[in-house]
């Protein structure tokens, strides 16, 4: 009893021990990333990348990042902001989101170079998926839009639109995307263009809607009151967890 009684206590703290940080570079901008290497690695070495909601790296991706590595994946946690950018409140969140949003270029490269750390600490580099939350999400498209060398992107929650002056290139990439029903943040008319937009960039792509589920429905610190327009949802995350691996063993 007393050794079940430690293993509930301490098991969430001993799965993110295993994370360490990792300083990497962008030009002068120190970046601080977390990287998990499997105790077992599946025989091809996949690799997961995961890109962080808005307010930079936290439990949640860490908890994720964990749970991936005990099932094998070499996994890193990106840093899109940098040491010294990091937002104490949703204000600030929103001006850093919003300025990767707009310089979508700079996104892409801070994701590029996320990805080179991942394929440094023993990932296959032909067997990677990038996956975001919320604005990572977004990410994670904009990794399948600039055709960076992943096999595959998953958004969980995440903005789905882009600049309609940029052009909609072939996607290589596959594409799922875990989208709440009842999300208040994107539009109906962002997911109809992005729709088309996977359409004409001949994209292999899912989307799958979860009933009752708004923003932020993997998010266990976001509250359950769905009036706010962010709320966990267990079911949405638990189902949401189970298309994704369904996704992954599909592709890697």
């Amino acid at each position: 009893m007393k050794k079940i009684i430690f293993l509930l206590l301490f098991l969430p703290l001993m799965l993110n021990a295993q994370l360490k940080s990792v300083i990497y570079q962008d030009e002068n901008q120190s970046l601080i990333g977390l990287v998990s290497k499997p105790t077992k690695a599946i025989s091809t070495h996949p690799g997961i990348l995961i890109l962080p909601s808005w307010m930079g790296i936290s439990e949640h991706e860490k908890e994720v990042a964990s749970k991936l590595s005990e099932l094998g994946y070499f996994t890193f946690i990106a840093d899109i902001y940098g040491e010294g950018n990091y937002p104490t409140n949703t204000q600030e969140a929103g001006q850093q989101a919003g300025y990767y949003k707009n310089n979508v270029v700079d996104y892409q490269r801070r994701i590029q170079l996320a990805l080179n750390q991942l394929i440094t600490t023993g990932a296959n580099k032909n067997k990677i998926v990038v996956i975001g939350y919320c604005f990572g999400g977004t990410g994670a498209l904009e990794a399948a839009r600039s055709n960076l060398d992943v096999v595959g992107v998953v958004s969980f929650h995440g903005g789905l639109g882009k600049d309609e002056k940029r052009d909609d290139a072939q996607i290589k990439a596959k594409v799922l995307v875990l989208h709440g029903a009842d999300d208040p943040y994107v539009s109906e008319k962002e997911i109809a263009q992005f729709q088309e937009e996977m359409r004409t960039s001949k994209a292999d792509w899912q989307m799958i809607y979860y009933a009752n589920s708004v923003h932020s429905f993997t998010n266990k610190n976001a509250g359950n009151d769905n009036s706010k327009g962010a709320a966990y949802n267990e079911l949405a995350d638990k189902r949401s967890f189970a298309h994704f691996l369904n996704f992954i063993q599909e592709i890697l």
